[in-house]
């Protein structure tokens, strides 16, 4: 006898921002959007808010992660911040679980630790971050179970002490685009985060192979999945296709390896482009909710009823700050709807 599937409950609201530097702006800028976006999102009721760690881009202003985690705890209240995720290869695990291990004695069961295990950034530049460190395939597994032993509660005779860290059981994440990250998550009974803001292909192999590897651990009892959701709304489909064209050109940027800052809306943008360029582009993007409210509605039940996600992750690219916290908000609503 086969058991009838309840209806799925209607996923979480998180966001990720990559405090994007925008034309015409600075620095200073884009962290103080980022902080009044992070407001915004918690008087929505979002979840988290996390902050992806990038290097030597110069439309990217969250490089020090942890220190811009820190800040936007501090001017919030309840909403849980975290990185979206650090690029473990970058850094030491004593030093992350000391970083995060301060951020939660600061901050009490509001830090989220996410992981990945891509550098963030190009081949000379991760030398920079960690010199001559060769990667291999076994290094990124050691390191978190390294992480999760200095975050927990230190055993008689540890020789090595995170301090802040240990006994803060900062809640560890994985984050990937690939299989190898989902499996690893089943196998250590860790929450899971797609990447199918910027690489959807795998999306459903990944967390179809999450679900059937999961094995409980003290950390968590069944699998829990967030998924990455590239999000521009406004009242009409026009608009909203108009201010996706920061995001659309932003897209080809990466693809074309030229990755500057945030650009202005371009009327008509895709309009202007090859039709390689254009599918590119959409491959990219394939997860994206664009459009009007009912759009946007119809767009996350779509996304929920394929991938049953317990919580979206939300990348809201609105060149115009106030036009962005208004898409927050269509957003928030649609999802309510659900």
């Amino acid at each position: 006898m086969v058991a009838m599937k309840n209806k799925p409950s209607r996923p979480a609201l998180s966001m990720l921002d990559l405090v994007a530097v925008r034309e015409g702006g600075t620095v200073a800028d884009a962290l103080h959007i980022a902080v009044r976006t992070a407001q915004h999102a918690e008087s929505l009721g979002f979840t988290r808010y996390w902050l992806a760690e990038h290097h030597n881009m110069p439309g990217i202003a969250s490089s020090a992660t942890a220190v811009l985690v820190g800040h936007i705890a501090g001017q919030t209240k309840t909403l849980r911040v975290g990185s979206g995720g650090i690029m473990l290869p970058n850094h030491a695990p004593l030093v992350v679980a000391e970083a995060f291990g301060t951020l939660a004695e600061l901050y009490p069961d509001r830090i989220d630790l996410g992981l990945g295990r891509a550098p963030g950034t190009d081949g000379p530049t991760m030398q920079a971050l960690r010199r001559d460190r060769v990667e291999t395939e076994e290094d990124f597994p050691r390191d978190v179970a390294q992480l999760q032993r200095l975050l927990a509660p230190a055993q008689p005779g540890q020789r090595i002490v995170a301090v802040p860290g240990a006994g803060t059981n900062v809640p560890i994440w994985l984050l990937g685009s690939s299989l190898f990250s989902a499996q690893l998550a089943a196998q250590m009974g860790l929450p899971y985060a797609f990447a199918s803001h910027f690489a959807p292909r795998l999306l459903m192999q990944a967390i179809g192979l999450y679900r059937q590897l999961f094995r409980p651990s003290v950390t968590l009892a069944k699998p829990y999945v967030v998924v990455g959701v590239p999000v521009i709304a406004a009242p009409t489909d026009d608009e909203a296709q108009y201010l996706a064209s920061s995001t659309y050109q932003r897209v080809l940027g990466i693809l074309t390896g030229w990755r500057g800052r945030l650009p202005a809306p371009v009327a008509h943008f895709m309009a202007t482009l090859a039709a390689p360029e254009r599918a590119a582009i959409a491959d990219f993007l394939a997860a994206a909710v664009i459009g009007d409210p009912a759009a946007v509605q119809a767009g996350f039940a779509a996304l929920a009823q394929a991938t049953q996600a317990d919580e979206f992750m939300l990348v809201s690219d609105v060149f115009d700050p106030a036009l962005r916290l208004r898409s927050l908000d269509i957003a928030a609503h649609a999802c309510a709807a659900l």
